[in-house]
Parts: structure tokens; C-alpha cells; sequence
């Protein structure tokens, strides 16, 4: 059975959950999806820039815009009124400074209708977070493998596989809870380390690809429904295969159009008989 969220769901109300209660995070990137999310009782509704890939067909997430994912959040905020909304600031939103990266973080808020950010980042963006969480706006950090720079530097390979890689982890979560976040992403690291994360921070991580001792779990939307086709990381479960269902769909109409069996009687409309008496008179008038 389907366990609504009863009220609007706060970064205070996320904070309480650590250590007693599992948080439920799904990406969203417009209205029905973020409407289904929230029917389906999930905690926090993530407008990720992934949606710059499964909605808008990019190669990597670090071609989205600011633009365009603001044009995602405004349509997530006005399909999903009790999870906690968090919009996802793209590259180059928050890196040039600390200005830009506040006043940046303020749009998602005033026009996007989100009510938190995420920015991926340890301890170099330890003061950007700071000034984030200053300005008033709550924060979610977001470290292990960051897709933003990942394709740039190292790949999405999975970190903390030594104990000196998941003791730098370690370090930047510690300058992430510092700076004032609320919550932090885990993605793509061991389990060994997402452990030592979430057993040495106060505020909750939610993991992807990082094993079952965080927190709280995060998938992307399409990823988790079935709604592409590509080759899924390991740590994604499908729960279900709409793409095909979809497919199958399409077809069977494309199907009843050719033939001449769609749209049937009952999917159409007609004239009063007088009115369609009127009309013939009218037709026969032309000839």
C-alpha cells in the first residue's frame, strides 16, 4: 500500500530521520513525474542535472545550463507540493565564486520554487556551501563520484577502493557537515567507505552506488522505471520496464492509424441530426 506524505517535508524533518528512519529520494524533471513521485510517498523529490541526459539527450551532465534546469524545477515544484524539493546546480553555477554561487542558489529558490540545493563538492567548496547555508538556503552536498567533472578528470570509476581514498572521503563529508549542509549524497563508492562516512557525520547520506549503510537511497527516475534503453550501472534495480510497455503502445496505435481502425465511433464526435440535416442541404448546394 502506498504511504502518502502527510505534511510538507523539511530539511529538519530529513535531519531527525538519521539513524532511526530510511530517506526515500527520486529524481523528477517535470510536472507528472514529480506528481507521481509524490503520490507514491517518497521523502525528497531531486530536480538532478541528470535530467540534462534523460530529458534532454546530452552526453554527460556538464552540458546542462542553469537555464534549463530552472525551467525543470519550476515544472517539479508545481507537480509535487509535500516532498522536500532540491534542485541540482550545474557546472559552472557555483565554481567562479562565491557570489555568483549564492546569488545562483537564490534563483532556484525565488524562480524555481525549490526549497534546497545541491552542489557536488568536498572540501574546496567548504565556504561556498558555508555562504549558501548563510544566505538562508539550505544545503545538500554531494561527494564520492561527481559526474559533473568526473568525464574531465578520472571517469565514473568507483571511489574508495583504499583506505587512504575512503579517509579522503571521509574528510571532504566532514567539510560538507562543517559548512552547514543538511544531508549529503554518497554516489558511486564502497560500501567500506559510505560505512565510515555515515557512521562519522551527524547529518544523513544518502547513497547511490554506495551500499546499504547509508541513510537514505537515491535513484534517477527513468533509471529505476525502465525508461531507457542504455546499459544501467550496477547499482541501479529496475523496477519495472515501462520503455517496453510504451513501445508496445505506440505500435498498436501506429498500428490502428495504418488500418483504418483508429479512431473508432466511440472516439468521435458529431452534429445534432438537424444540424447534420443542415449540412447536407449545405453540401448539396455546392455541387
Amino acid at each position: 500500500m502506498v504511504e502518502t506524505v502527510s505534511k510538507k517535508v523539511t530539511p529538519h524533518d530529513i535531519l531527525r530521520k538519521k539513524g532511526s528512519e530510511k530517506i526515500v529520494m527520486v529524481t523528477a524533471y517535470d510536472y507528472p513525474s514529480a506528481e507521481l513521485a509524490e503520490k507514491a510517498g517518497v521523502d525528497i523529490v531531486l530536480v538532478g542535472d541528470s535530467g540534462g541526459m534523460v530529458m534532454l539527450g546530452y552526453e554527460s551532465t556538464t552540458h546542462v545550463s542553469l537555464d534549463e534546469i530552472m525551467m525543470l524545477c519550476k515544472a517539479v515544484s508545481r507537480g509535487a507540493k509535500k516532498p522536500l524539493l532540491v534542485g541540482d546546480m550545474p557546472f559552472l553555477s557555483y565554481q567562479v565564486s562565491i557570489e555568483e554561487a549564492v546569488r545562483n542558489a537564490g534563483r532556484f529558490v525565488k524562480e524555481g520554487g525549490v526549497d534546497a540545493i545541491k552542489l557536488e563538492g568536498g572540501e574546496e567548496y567548504e565556504s561556498t556551501i558555508r555562504a549558501i547555508c548563510r544566505a538562508g538556503i539550505p544545503v545538500m552536498g554531494h561527494i564520492g563520484l561527481m559526474p559533473q567533472t568526473a568525464a574531465l578528470w578520472s571517469s565514473y570509476k568507483v571511489r574508495g577502493r583504499t583506505a587512504d581514498e575512503a579517509s579522503k572521503i571521509l574528510d571532504d563529508a566532514k567539510a560538507v557537515e562543517r559548512a552547514g549542509a543538511f544531508s549529503m549524497v554518497l554516489e558511486s563508492m564502497t560500501s567500506e567507505a559510505a560505512q565510515l562516512v555515515t557512521e562519522n557525520v551527524r547529518i544523513p547520506t544518502i547513497g547511490i552506488g554506495a551500499g546499504l549503510a547509508c541513510d537514505g537511497q537515491v535513484l534517477v527516475y527513468h533509471d529505476l522505471l525502465g525508461l531507457q534503453s542504455k546499459i544501467m550501472p550496477r547499482f541501479v534495480k529496475r523496477y519495472a520496464d515501462l520503455s517496453k510497455i510504451v513501445i508496445d503502445a505506440i505500435s498498436s496505435y501506429r498500428n490502428d492509424v495504418l488500418t483504418g481502425s483508429f479512431p473508432a465511433e466511440e472516439y468521435s464526435y458529431h452534429m445534432e441530426k438537424e444540424e447534420a440535416a443542415r449540412l447536407q442541404a449545405l453540401k448539396k448546394k455546392m455541387r
